[in-house]
């Protein structure tokens, strides 16, 4: 089994880092072949348009475009499983994930009849972290953004699994900033009953879709 695992935030040992890190080390326990990327190092755009993957002849789920996100879609394409991890910002996910998912999904789409040149399976497991409560993700952001996810699953042949995980931690020090919209005490108080337990769902999604 080969596992991709993939950080869309900015921030590499943070909320969606330490969740993503703790999906791996499940992913590890299960036997799988571990890759962990940090996407905010590699330099990458969304879809040129350039079309050389549409080409009659060309290599069909491959990105033609020379940057740092083309291997990375080859790797994704030649695992078994893909975790994603990404915070929400204003309701969405990071742009970084945005060009991911659509570069992954145009190598993929055919013109002919709209549908997946990708033959394989890839299991898709993606990871949320957001500042909201989870009433507000259930009510605003749920139904959009797994449409999302199903859109990437499509392509993927495979299921899908989304862990959210809501009203993060955003700082360790809520008094050094101007955000006074927030309890800092109370966010410290739900990061110590609520977070080790959405790391060891993390872990048990690496796992799963690694066995």
């Amino acid at each position: 089994m080969k596992t991709l695992i993939l950080n869309a935030s900015p921030r590499k040992d943070w909320n969606t880092a330490r969740l993503l890190r703790q999906a791996e080390q499940g992913a590890r326990e299960a036997g799988a072949d571990v890759e962990y990327v940090d996407l905010y190092d590699l330099s990458f755009t969304g879809c040129h348009s350039c079309l050389l993957c549409k080409l009659k002849d060309a290599r069909r789920c491959h990105c033609f475009w020379k940057d740092d996100l083309s291997l990375l879609i080859d790797k994704a394409f030649a695992a078994d499983a893909l975790i994603i991890g990404t915070p929400i910002y204003f309701g969405d996910v990071t742009s970084q994930f945005h060009a991911l998912s659509e570069r992954l999904r145009f190598v993929a789409l055919s013109y002919d009849d709209f549908g997946s040149y990708f033959e394989g399976t890839v299991n898709l497991g993606v990871i949320l972290t957001m500042n909201v409560a989870s009433e507000r993700y259930e009510g605003e952001y749920e139904d959009k953004l797994a449409g999302q996810f199903d859109g990437i699953a499509r392509f993927l042949n495979g299921d899908v699994r989304v862990l959210p995980v809501c009203d993060t931690l955003q700082v360790d020090d809520y008094s050094k900033y101007a955000m006074n919209g927030f309890d800092g005490t109370r966010k410290h108080e739900g990061r110590k009953v609520r977070f080790p337990q959405e790391l060891e769902a993390a872990r048990l999604m690496g796992a799963e879709l690694s066995a």
